[in-house]
């Protein structure tokens, strides 16, 4: 599978849903097509299929999250 998905178009990603929190619910991979909720994004990315993402714990929630970067052009760093 692709290593990649987000809303960072450069990863290939996209950001289909939020809550009223700004917590990112649905994403979809643009080169596969496929939806996922959340916990199905954090349970591939736990899986090792999108190798650009990891899985953050925010507020007892798992949260994914792309990996940082050396740029300093985006907030990845």
């Amino acid at each position: 599978m692709q290593p990649l998905l987000n809303y960072l178009s450069q990863f290939g990603g996209a950001l289909q849903r939020e809550s009223d929190t700004g917590r990112n619910q649905q994403f979809r991979d643009n080169y596969t097509g496929q939806q996922m909720s959340r916990p199905e994004f954090v349970r591939q990315i736990r899986q090792g299929n999108y190798e650009n993402y990891h899985v953050r714990d925010v507020n007892g929630v798992p949260t994914p999250a792309s990996n940082p970067d050396k740029s300093e052009n985006n907030n990845l760093g």
